[in-house]
């Protein structure tokens, strides 16, 4: 069985894709798998630390509005097309997974070409491009996002790593303190902006760390790579940690009370699964997907959302501090935040996968 995996440009798009490739080699570590990419992405990076195969296929983003440039792409995704159609014949590939991104499109028209079977995931409320073409050439869609539309679709959440979706974050909470220099028996909010950082939840967040100390609460504030701190809280009690990247995400989390950070379908998939409250802050650029992602969940009492443009060190002070000295509320939010969570979309979606791929 050979199984190619085509999602890339985002993490987003990568890490469902490699949570997948997991849970099929623990069905059956004889599988073969590949990756599709383009140099571009994260996944040159990400796919080979995971241990897996990556080639690559050119990228050809559509330009955003009408240009010289839009007359070069048909020329450009026909090469594109034949490199992926030729990468599936190269392997031997028995079925194709898309998860979008730029790959995505030749990776389903190469596989059309080929007569492989196609498998479509979206992770996302709202289905891009990519995905949308890929559902008109396949019966087997299934989605991330409860109220994504796409024909065929069946709800099964999001492939996540199994370091996350079965940690047990109470367990481990200690643990995780201590791994970031905190005290073990103080309430913890835990901050971040999505793998890059942004910039308004770390200055909101920064400005209000004198007031989290005073009220007790020590935070978990990851900057995101390309952002520097202007102003750091100074060292004292209770701790404020400022860390630019965090590779244990898992520990994060199981350190953590609540969390303050960007709405991404990951990110709401991730905290749902591990049952940890949010107050979210919707990218408020893009077509709003990032308010769709979190809707769901704070209906059901996980989590509360802010506007960026209201997100303010004040409203830090009046809105969440409240809920960080309430542990009635946080272990309510809790409750209702796992209970939205999907642990299992890996074991789930590879199981039919490998259904598809027999029949």
């Amino acid at each position: 069985m050979r199984v190619v995996l085509a999602g890339g440009g985002t993490a987003g798009h990568i890490e469902p894709a490699l949570a997948l490739a997991d849970a099929l080699r623990r069905l059956d570590p004889r599988i073969g798998i590949t990756c599709l990419g383009t140099e571009r992405g994260l996944e040159t990076r990400l796919v080979p630390a995971r241990g897996y195969e990556l080639e690559l296929v050119p990228a050809v983003p559509l330009p955003r509005s009408l240009s010289p440039k839009l007359l070069t792409v048909p020329g450009r995704l026909a090469g594109a097309i034949g490199s992926a159609a030729g990468i599936l014949e190269k392997v031997g590939a028995d079925i194709l997974v898309g998860f979008g991104g730029y790959v995505a499109t030749p990776a389903y028209l190469g596989a059309r070409r080929r007569g492989v079977p196609i498998v479509v995931h979206e992770a996302n409320p709202r289905p891009g491009l990519a995905n949308r073409l890929g559902a008109r050439l396949t019966d087997h869609v299934f989605t991330g996002h409860p109220d994504a539309v796409l024909p065929n679709a069946e709800y099964v959440g999001i492939p996540l790593r199994r370091e996350i979706s079965m940690m047990d974050r109470l367990s481990m909470g200690d643990k995780a303190r201590s791994y970031f220099g905190l005290e073990s028996d103080r309430v913890t909010l835990l901050v971040f902006g999505g793998s890059q950082g942004a910039r308004s939840v770390n200055q909101a967040a920064l400005e209000a760390a004198p007031y989290l100390r005073a009220a007790g609460v020590q935070v978990l504030h990851v900057v995101g790579p390309k952002n520097t701190v202007e102003i750091e809280p100074p060292p004292g009690d209770p701790q404020y940690v400022i860390l630019p990247y965090v590779d244990r995400m898992d520990l994060a989390y199981a350190a953590a009370d609540l969390v303050l950070s960007r709405a991404g379908a990951m990110t709401c998939a991730e905290l749902t699964a591990v049952g940890l409250p949010a107050a979210f802050v919707p990218l408020p650029h893009g077509n709003g997907e990032q308010r769709l992602n979190a809707e769901p969940i704070v209906r059901a009492g996980g989590g509360l959302m802010v506007d960026d443009a209201d997100l303010s060190a004040a409203w830090i002070v009046q809105t969440l501090l409240p809920i960080l000295n309430d542990p009635e509320r946080v272990v309510a939010m809790s409750e209702a935040a796992s209970r939205m969570g999907r642990k299992d979309a890996d074991t789930t979606l590879a199981r039919k996968v490998l259904e598809i791929a027999h029949r």
